[in-house]
C-alpha cells in the first residue's frame, strides 16, 4: 500500500468522512482501510491527525438487537453502582474517585445520603 493522501484541516474533498461523520450519517467504515488523513498543524508539537474513510464504501450501522440493548443497559448500570455502599449513585462514578461522592467525601457525621457503614 502506498502513502496516504494528506489534506489540510477543513480541506478534504467530498466523498471522505471521519468515523464520527460516518456515524452521524448512519454508516460505519465496514472493514475498509483508511483512505486519507487530515492534518491540523500545531505549534511546538506534531500535527493533529484525523483518519478519513470513503463514504461510497461505507456500510450501514448494524441495528441494535434486544440482547445488545440489554447488555449495554447492564454495563451502564454497573458503572453507576458504588462499590462501597452498593447503591445506584444516579450517575456514572468517576474512576478518579472509585466510589460515589458521599462515600469519597464523607461529612463530619458520615457520608450524607449514603448507607456506607465503612466510611
Amino acid at each position: 500500500m502506498g502513502a496516504l493522501p494528506v489534506f489540510r484541516w477543513h480541506l478534504a474533498p467530498d466523498g471522505y468522512a471521519t468515523r464520527r461523520q460516518l456515524r452521524a450519517q448512519g454508516l460505519r467504515p465496514g472493514g475498509q482501510d483508511v483512505a486519507a488523513q487530515l492534518e491540523r498543524p500545531r505549534r511546538r508539537r506534531g500535527p493533529l491527525v484525523a483518519y478519513l474513510y470513503r463514504v461510497d464504501l461505507a456500510v450501514p450501522v448494524r441495528p441494535m438487537t434486544p440482547a445488545r440493548r440489554a447488555a449495554l443497559a447492564k454495563a451502564n448500570a454497573a458503572r453507576r453502582l458504588c462499590p462501597a455502599c452498593r447503591r445506584d449513585a444516579g450517575y456514572v462514578i468517576p474512576a478518579s474517585l472509585g466510589t460515589c461522592v458521599p462515600c469519597a467525601y464523607p461529612g463530619p457525621n458520615g457520608p450524607v445520603g449514603s448507607t456506607c457503614e465503612q466510611c
